[in-house]
C-alpha cells in the first residue's frame, strides 16, 4: 500500500491480494517480483516476507474508507485481483470495499481477462456499471495481449482501460472500440527489452483518431529511434523533457463519477 504512488497515472496504490505467477511474456520482467524477489522472504512481519507467493490479504480491506480524501487508486499494483489463486468470493469482497468508498476512482488490471470479464457478467455485476471503478486488461503483444481486449470489450462495464506496457512489438492497428484510456509504456527494469518509438507513436495515432484518452507514462530504459538506442539522464525515461514532441501525450478519460 502506497499513500501516494510514483506511477504517473495514479495517486495510490491498494494491495488486498500480494504476489503472483507469470502468464505472458509481459510478465518476463515484472517489476513487482523484482522489487518484493526474494529478498524479503523469511522477513519477520514484512509485506512479502512470503516473498512473491500469492497472499491474501483481508486486513487491507478497510483502508479506502480511512482514505477520506477523494485519489485514484490502483489496485493491486503488486498481484492481479483475479489470480486463479483468490477465491470468487474474496475478490466479491475487495469489488464491495471499493463500493462502499466511493469518494476514490479505482483502477483496476489484470492479465486475467477471461475470468474478470466472466465474474463481471455475474457475480460482480453489482458494480459493473460504477464509473469510480476502471476494469482494465495488459496488451502488450500480439499473441497474449491484444486478444484480451476482446474479453474486455464484452465485460459489460462503465469504463474500459488497456495497458500496453510494457509495449514489446508493434501491434499494429488495432480496435479502440468501447474504449475509454490507453496506456503505454517501455520496461524500465535492468533487462529492459527495446522500446521503438514508433510503436508508440502509432497507438498514439489511433487513438487520436478513434478518439480515446491516451498517456504515453514512459519510454523506458531502452527507447530506440531510427534504429539507435535514444540517450536520456533519466534510467526510466519517464521525464517527458527527454522525449520527442510528439510523443509527450498524457491524457486521462474524462468520466464523470
Amino acid at each position: 500500500m502506497s499513500v501516494k504512488s510514483k506511477i504517473e497515472w495514479t495517486d495510490a496504490t491498494w494491495n488486498p491480494v500480494r504476489g503472483c505467477t507469470k502468464v505472458s511474456p509481459g510478465c518476463k520482467n515484472c517489476y513487482a517480483e523484482t522489487f518484493s524477489a526474494e529478498r524479503f522472504r523469511g522477513v519477520k512481519g514484512h509485506p512479502f516476507e512470503q516473498g512473491f507467493d500469492l497472499r491474501l490479504v483481508p486486513e487491507k480491506l478497510s483502508v479506502p474508507q480511512q482514505w477520506k480524501k477523494g485519489r485514484q487508486i490502483f489496485v493491486n499494483s503488486m498481484s492481479d485481483l483475479f489470480h486463479e489463486g483468490a477465491a470468487d468470493e474474496y475478490i466479491g469482497r475487495v469489488v464491495k470495499a471499493m463500493m462502499s468508498a466511493k469518494q476514490h476512482t479505482y483502477q483496476v488490471l489484470t492479465k486475467r481477462a477471461v475470468r474478470m470479464c466472466e465474474l463481471l457478467n455475474s457475480k460482480l455485476q453489482f458494480a459493473a456499471h460504477s464509473s469510480h471503478i476502471w476494469w482494465g486488461v495488459s496488451a502488450g503483444d500480439k499473441k497474449y495481449g491484444v486478444p484480451r481486449i476482446e474479453h474486455l470489450r464484452r465485460a459489460d462495464v462503465a469504463v474500459r482501460f488497456v495497458s500496453v506496457e510494457p509495449l514489446l512489438e508493434d501491434i499494429g492497428d488495432f480496435d479502440l472500440n468501447g474504449l475509454d484510456w490507453v496506456i503505454v509504456g517501455g520496461e524500465t527494469g535492468v533487462r529492459a527489452r527495446s522500446f521503438d518509438l514508433d510503436w508508440a507513436r502509432s497507438i498514439i495515432r489511433q487513438c487520436s483518431d478513434q478518439q480515446v484518452a491516451c498517456f504515453l507514462k514512459q519510454v523506458g530504459r531502452r527507447p530506440v529511434e531510427n534504429g539507435k538506442l535514444l540517450k536520456l539522464v533519466g534510467r526510466k525515461g519517464c521525464d517527458w523533457n527527454e522525449w520527442p514532441g510528439d510523443l509527450r501525450v498524457r491524457q486521462f478519460p474524462n468520466v464523470e463519477n
